[in-house]
């Protein structure tokens, strides 16, 4: 049964004291006293919680109803833009190449392989398709072949949790054996012998804190313990060295690291520490020959920069510069092969990347960037199984270019198209321009802005704009390419990316600006973007609807209160509003090691002070707000249903509009949102019909 009339929630008032300030949460209720059992088993959801969140879902549907016939319409229009039938390009690990495929009406990948030769038949590893029926929820983490190609160990989430377990299929039989490993995070790694793996696994408060090793054919409760992490705020992950030479322990927080090392033919080693974990120093490693190179910021690098070693003396006493630090030239990645050494940069916002020949004696050769024309695009490196190449993969696209995936062969510097995303609707990008705009903010800083329209729009301030921020942990929104996107962008949408402080586009300062008691900046620059946009005649005051998720929902959530005249509408996915409770929860899955990212408001009064007067939650008021779409799932770990439940009420009982206050809660699904490729679009079509709804061109 649905409703036009908006669900109430009860105020329950909450006394909360700390640092001598007292303050009331009238809505504390909405979260479930079992919430860490509720993850694991939604079915046992507090009765009352549950009808709330029912009534709020039966609201928005009623009130999006007549939407329905649109949000149908957008649904065909980004599927039709998908090549059901997709694959990924195939990589080669020896006798075999390796791909990802998926067939027509298909929702989830189909893991297979053929003879590298090109001599045999294709072989279905884990049909996604399969394995999911009969799940409202199904995701898929690792899933990798052993080295000698004998089995396959895949990780299963099935309940949006993020708990995943782990099962071993025999490549010969296609029957798994008996190992099942539960409450792990998602990811393994194989020793070289085929018969070991590494995994890590979930404590009771959500966190990897613990690495084991297990032998194929053995139970979980014979696994060794091999790294046991005793910090909270500290996550641990497991991987492997591209040259397969060395498994990689880590454990990190948001600035500062520390790796554990191993040999992968000899699984049942003493772990090494490269580097004890020091303050605010964060480092990664590889090897090439008898040299570990590091990517790590000590010596004060703020940018990056990259060292070597000899592997026998790994300390860093022993580290020297390789690729000494460059202000202004983030470099974000290392990708390791027999003769080469290849890093990916950031300068002025845009990647690119570059190509160093090693000598004899692990220096440097002859060095080469890769270039790219276009105003705005995106680039990544594709890790392979091949070490000893000349070839390196990457992926490149642009707001109005379609992904391309190119081999280039690093010594004759030449590039091969291997594919180029298919539209099967059609896309010509001369449709379509990208422009790259600067936005001075209020503190003089020029913050990027990436825009894309249709071709010859008027810039007379009529068009309505979708903004999009995520400004947080260093992550930069990359300009890329999206089928989806183009269904608002068709129907007279402005599409734009502000690329605000608290990533790292203009380098790890750009990260520092927006994080801690600096945080306000990531808001200003937000609402600074919007007002160039509206100067520069892209849109108008009022006609702009905010998009952000997560983190950037936390954003969505500040700039609601701080400027809620510049926007017609807000579309929060999964939000993170609640940031004073959550920070000062150090019970939270996510809470102990986030301290560095906003503070910590247990032990300081100031954290406290400089979270409290941003945190979106605690600063709703009696104001007009603009329509506001909040979208949550109930067993997400990362943020919490309750968050934006709790939101949702508080909003509801202080704005002073008539506008559109909906809350959508997926109640089979975690952070991520629905699984499968055409449900998540279905998700999509809800926020896009919202948008469009708005302004009056639904």
């Amino acid at each position: 049964m649905t409703t036009t009339t908006p669900p109430v929630a009860q105020r329950r008032e909450k006394k909360i004291s700390a640092h001598g300030i007292e303050r009331i949460d009238p809505y504390a209720w909405l979260k479930d006293e079992n919430w860490q059992q509720v993850m694991q088993d939604p079915s046992i959801l507090n009765a009352e919680i549950r009808t709330y969140l029912e009534a709020e879902n039966d609201y928005t549907k009623a009130v999006m109803q007549d939407t329905e016939g649109l949000q149908d319409t957008l649904y065909k229009e980004m599927k039709g833009r998908i090549k059901e039938d997709d694959s990924s390009v195939p990589s080669r690990d020896r006798p075999f190449a390796y791909y990802v495929r998926y067939r027509t009406g298909g929702q989830h990948p189909i893991y297979c392989r053929k003879p590298s030769d090109g001599s045999g038949e294709e072989e279905i590893l884990f049909d996604g398709d399969k394995e999911a029926k009969g799940k409202a929820f199904f995701d898929i983490g690792d899933c990798e072949h052993s080295p000698d190609h004998q089995y396959l160990a895949y990780c299963i989430d099935d309940k949006g949790s993020e708990f995943y377990t782990a099962r071993i299929r025999d490549l010969q039989t296609g029957e798994d054996l008996e190992d099942a490993i539960e409450n792990m995070t998602g990811g393994i790694e194989w020793a070289a012998d085929s018969n070991t793996l590494f995994y890590a696994t979930l404590n009771d408060k959500h966190r990897p804190d613990k690495v084991f090793r297990h032998e194929l054919r053995t139970s979980r409760s014979a696994d060794t313990l091999v790294y046991e992490e005793k910090d909270p705020g500290f996550f641990i992950g497991i991987g492997k060295t591209e040259s397969s030479r060395f498994i990689i322990i880590s454990a990190h927080d948001h600035e500062t690291s520390e790796v554990h090392i191993l040999p992968a033919d000899d699984p049942k080693a003493v772990l090494q520490c490269i580097q004890p974990r020091e303050p605010k120093i964060e480092y990664e490693v590889t090897d090439i020959g008898e040299r570990f190179y590091i990517l790590t910021n000590c010596d004060d690098a703020e940018d990056y920069k990259v060292m070597q070693c000899p592997v026998s003396t790994p300390g860093r006493e022993y580290w020297s510069d390789w690729q000494p630090h460059e202000t202004g030239t983030l470099v974000l990645d290392l990708l390791a092969f027999a003769q080469f050494l290849v890093r990916l940069e950031r300068v002025d916002g845009l990647p690119r990347i570059v190509i160093t020949e090693l000598k004899e004696d692990g220096s440097k050769g002859d060095e080469h960037i890769v270039s790219f024309d276009e105003e705005a695009y995106a680039l990544g490196l594709i890790d392979g199984y091949e070490f000893d190449t000349q070839v390196v993969r990457f992926s490149y696209s642009s707001p109005t270019t379609p992904a391309q995936v190119f081999d280039y062969d690093m010594v004759k510097r030449t590039r091969t198209l291997l594919k180029t995303q298919e539209v099967p609707s059609g896309h010509n990008p001369a449709d379509y321009e990208t422009h790259r705009l600067m936005a001075p903010a209020r503190d003089g800083e020029l913050v990027p802005i990436t825009v894309v329209h249709k071709a010859g729009l008027p810039l007379d301030g009529t068009a309505p704009l979708l903004l999009y921020g995520y400004g947080s942990y260093g992550h930069a929104i990359p300009a890329s390419f999206s089928t989806s996107r183009l269904s608002l962008i068709d129907r007279g949408f402005v599409y734009a990316i502000a690329h605000i402080r608290g990533g790292m586009e203009r380098g790890y300062r750009w990260y520092k600006q927006g994080k801690l008691d600096r945080k306000p900046n990531t808001f200003n620059d937000f609402i600074d973007a919007g007002e160039h946009l509206i100067s520069e005649g892209y849109t108008s005051r009022g006609c702009i609807v905010g998009h952000g998720g997560s983190a950037g929902g936390m954003l969505m959530g500040a700039v609601a209160n701080q400027a809620p005249e510049l926007f017609l509408g807000i579309v929060a996915d999964v939000p993170f509003v609640d940031v004073l409770n959550t920070m000062s929860d150090d019970t939270l899955p996510l809470t102990p090691p986030e301290w560095p990212e906003w503070g910590n408001p247990i032990e300081s009064k100031e954290a406290y002070g400089s979270i409290a007067a941003y945190s979106p939650y605690d600063n709703v008021r009696a104001q007009d707000y603009p329509h506001i779409l909040i979208t949550a799932g109930l067993t997400d770990p990362r943020v919490t249903y309750w968050e934006p439940a709790k939101w949702t009420a508080k909003l509801r009982a202080n704005k002073t509009d008539d506008q559109l206050l909906l809350l959508k809660t997926n109640m089979d699904a975690g952070h991520g949102g629905a699984s499968g490729r055409f449900e998540q679009i279905k998700e999509t079509a809800l926020n896009f019909a919202f948008a469009l709804k708005i302004a009056g061109l639904s």
